[in-house]
């Protein structure tokens, strides 16, 4: 699995051949959460920080254009649907 990366970041790094597979498993699981995992996942946390709705949506939808693989632009109604349904 991505032996070229693991074998780049082993040697440009001070990471072992085991901690860059590591590495590079982690950041691939991290960029195939969905949309809506995303979107549920960002809510609950900033929730916690205790931001308000408002807040909350509008930051997620900034973040939104920031991911890996960009998804479609979604307006502040279409985020409140994929967190309460």
């Amino acid at each position: 699995m991505h032996e070229e990366l693991v074998d780049h970041l082993a040697r440009s790094t001070p990471l072992n051949r085991g901690e860059a597979l590591r590495v590079i498993q982690d950041v691939l699981a991290y960029f195939d959460e969905t949309t809506e995992e995303f979107v549920r996942r960002r809510h609950r946390e900033l929730q916690a920080q205790g931001l308000v709705n408002a807040e909350i949506f509008e930051r997620i939808r900034a973040d939104l254009t920031y991911r890996m693989v960009a998804p479609p632009q979604l307006s502040l109604r279409q985020l409140r649907r994929i967190v309460y349904g």
